[in-house]
């Protein structure tokens, strides 16, 4: 949808590491990690990275967190896909 400017919506934090998800992306069901000046695109139904580079301690955290949240994060893809509130998801203690 042109002309979305709503801010990007944070749906999960943990062990330093944000999780967004963006309501304009195109490619393959994913969501951005972001922990310190890195960011990664992961895709979740695999875990895998999309494009980008995380720390492998923060994308073992990412992907384990992903892979218990799948579901939810799919929620998420189509409510972005659908331009609805998205929902946070529980953070990784």
């Amino acid at each position: 949808m042109a002309g979305d400017d709503r801010p990007v919506p944070q749906i999960s934090r943990f062990h330093g590491i944000v999780v967004t998800m963006y309501y304009r992306d195109h490619a393959r069901p994913h969501f951005h990690a972001v922990s310190a000046e890195h960011e990664a695109q992961i895709v979740i139904v695999s875990g895998a990275v999309l494009h980008g580079w995380l720390p492998p301690n923060a994308l073992r955290l990412v992907q384990l967190w992903c892979a218990m949240h799948e579901a939810e994060l799919m929620g998420n893809w189509r409510r972005a896909r659908n331009r609805q509130p998205l929902v946070t998801i529980e953070p990784l203690r």
